[in-house]
């Protein structure tokens, strides 16, 4: 049996080729990515980023690890043109215009941790592959460091925005915090976010909720850290969430997208508000069309996100597993659904990958 032709009479050499070096070029950032996530959570970038040039042996006793390893890293960075390199004097520097978006704190926003979010989906690439076949989901403790690498992206995309940013887009909030309300933050990780509201407003009075109890462990010791008495965190399963009338703030920040049922989630939020309370959600900017988000930046790292995290660990609780992309119009018919009356959709110039919603319940 002879097999069919894989090239036709129309196959372009040119495009194939070029096709084929892009592909490369993809494989050699895949690597990148896999040594930025090392670079990050060891401290090695961090490290280098105040340095003069230095030699492996320098950089190795500044952040105590082992010089071998760090030299093979280095070659990595090298290759990559992240870390410049001098043979002469065999010294690495990480130039500051490097360090400015792959560091702690820095003036861009550290894509590091976003190399880290990479490489622990990677530690459930052998899971991920067999519920292909099995069409089975994941639960959220198969994720080692989830929660710490959610943890830093919210410290730096909505921590360090929340009072002049996130809060100002609901108008009056502010005021009413400063007085003293309710609010709830579901789907709370390690309560960042949570944290630094209940250290601002000590008049008001917060609580978490989230699935994950390693997450509210770090968030009740980070709290009693801190000597805060106005703030309770809970481990809780949102699915049947029910407490009508409590609320006058509710937050979630990039946690609708892949509960159980976001739909009935959103529900029991809006009936959990009181009258004139607010509702503030931050989730993913991406479209529920594809074709719409072909340009949208780091479309396909959220994808990926999506399909390794997002949709499994919903279909793993019985969801509908819709995933990091299920877009900004269905979360815009989901909240109009729960009766919302006003419904704000805000972009964010800090943050393009994603979007706030501010509604209100009348």
């Amino acid at each position: 049996m002879t097999m069919p032709a894989l090239i036709s009479d129309a196959f372009d050499d040119e495009t194939a080729e070029k096709f084929a070096q892009n592909i490369g070029a993809t494989l050699n950032s895949a690597a990148t990515t896999l040594m930025l996530s090392i670079g990050h959570r060891t401290g090695l970038l961090d490290a280098m980023a105040p340095m003069n040039p230095a030699t492996s042996v320098q950089i190795a006793e500044t952040t105590g690890l082992a010089e071998r390893y760090v030299r093979e890293w280095l070659a990595t960075m090298v290759a990559s043109k992240i870390v410049d390199f001098d043979p002469l004097s065999q010294t690495y520097n990480l130039p500051s215009e490097h360090a400015a978006c792959l560091t702690r704190g820095a003036a861009l926003g550290n894509f590091a941790v976003y190399a880290a979010m990479m490489s622990t989906m990677a530690n459930v690439h052998d899971r991920i592959v067999s519920c292909f076949t099995s069409g089975e989901g994941t639960r959220y403790d198969e994720y080692p460091h989830f929660h710490s690498v959610m943890s830093e992206d919210s410290e730096q995309n909505v921590v360090a925005c929340l009072f002049d940013v996130f809060l100002p887009l609901a108008e009056g909030t502010t005021a009413r915090l400063e007085q003293g309300i309710n609010v709830l933050d579901a789907g709370c990780g390690k309560g960042k976010a949570l944290l630094a509201m209940a250290a601002r407003y000590p008049n008001s009075r917060f609580t978490g909720y989230d699935l994950c109890g390693e997450a509210v462990a770090a968030a009740r010791t980070a709290a009693d850290a801190s000597g805060l008495t106005n703030i309770t965190f809970e481990t809780r399963d949102l699915s049947g969430f029910d407490e009508t009338a409590r609320y006058d703030l509710i937050t979630s920040f990039d946690a609708v997208h892949d509960q159980k049922d976001p739909q009935q989630l959103i529900l029991a939020l809006q009936r959990s508000l009181r009258h004139g309370g607010v509702y503030l959600m931050q989730d993913i900017a991406g479209s529920a069309y594809l074709e719409n988000n072909q340009d949208m930046p780091m479309a396909a790292f959220l994808y990926t996100v999506s399909c390794f995290h997002c949709m499994p660990v919903s279909l793993g609780q019985g969801g509908e597993g819709l995933g990091a992309m299920w877009g900004w119009e269905t979360a815009q018919r989901m909240l109009k659904s729960a009766g919302f009356t006003t419904i704000e959709r805000h972009e964010l110039a800090h943050d393009p990958m994603n979007v706030v919603f501010v509604s209100r319940k009348e």
